[in-house]
């Protein structure tokens, strides 16, 4: 049963959006602009944003990262999962931000209670609720995630009002990455597999993903299976032989999946793929590697990187 306050403002939600919709009042994002405004086109139209926002709340791991990169902290932020929390590699710059719910289940009310300036998602996590969100507060979606990142972050950035401090960054990287290719000789003849568990699976990951992305700007080529501009594909044990390579990076996405990938590790087959056996199959964190969907994300992707290159 609902409590007597939170049933309040659940019946006050709705009255203001229908008294919004019988009046013809726009939302918070669609208001119209004045001097000093600025009009951010995105993957569900326009929202104006008045000033620099200083109350965000961002409901995906890449937002996250985005916001952080550009020193702002959210004031809410959703967690992976029900049993999660923020990312450990963004723990300490976060801070002890409000949790409002789950990636693609975020809590209106708890969002709605912290009175945000701005709200940053994607169309793929919340596009089904941008209206209740944009009621809310200006509220700036990109189309997806993964390999669109770097664009993801130019509109978090403009957003945000910083603008020219993104471009900067993503200058940065894009230079440091291709330093690190370099460093590996002729990155175009080293072929970067990338395995990952998850529960219930095994996946092998394209360059349409976040780390296929980095890879790509390092230079690296990959096995013709991961060359599709897809997210990820599907193995079965049987068939793990498929992700070998010149060098190999695998992870584990929890504790179950950790499991299963022990099981793989111990088997018979492990030790016939030739990045094992030449010593260039390497653990890295999941986190990163494949949740991270950020600036700050991907740099500790290229640290990861760079010790390898180093040590080959």
């Amino acid at each position: 049963m609902f409590r007597p306050r939170r049933l309040l403002a659940v019946a006050t939600a709705a009255l203001t959006l229908t008294a919004a919709a019988a009046c013809g009042a726009q939302p918070a994002d669609q208001a119209a602009p004045q001097p000093g405004d600025r009009v951010v086109e995105h993957a569900m139209g326009q929202t104006t944003i008045k000033g620099e926002p200083r109350r965000v709340v961002v409901l995906d791991t890449g937002e996250l990262d985005a916001s952080l990169a550009l020193g702002v902290r959210p004031v809410g932020v959703v967690q992976p999962d029900a049993g999660g929390s923020v990312p450990p590699y963004l723990a300490q710059q976060a801070g002890k931000p409000e949790i409002v719910g789950t990636i693609g289940s975020p809590n209106l009310e708890r969002i709605a209670a912290l009175k945000p300036d701005l709200i940053l998602s994607s169309k793929v996590r919340d596009g089904e609720r941008y209206d209740q969100l944009s009621a809310i507060a200006p509220t700036v979606f990109a189309e997806t995630t993964g390999k669109t990142w770097q664009q993801n972050f130019l509109l978090d950035a403009e957003a945000l009002g910083k603008p020219a401090e993104a471009q900067r960054i993503l200058g940065e990287y894009r230079q440091r990455a291709a330093a690190i290719g370099a460093q590996a000789g002729d990155p175009g003849r080293t072929r970067v597999s990338m395995l990952r568990f998850v529960p219930g699976d095994i996946r092998l990951y394209g360059k349409g993903s976040f780390i296929g992305s980095i890879l790509a700007d390092a230079g690296f080529a990959r096995p013709q299976n991961q060359q599709a501009d897809t997210t990820f594909t599907r193995v079965s044990r049987e068939q793990v032989g498929q992700a070998d390579g010149d060098l190999l990076f695998y992870a584990a996405y929890g504790d179950n999946a950790r499991g299963q990938m022990n099981d793989v590790i111990g088997s018979a087959q492990w030790p016939a793929l030739g990045a094992v056996r030449a010593g260039n199959a390497v653990e890295v964190p999941d986190g990163t590697w494949f949740l991270g969907l950020g600036p700050i994300a991907a740099n500790l992707v290229l640290d990861d990187l760079q010790r390898q290159v180093a040590r080959r």
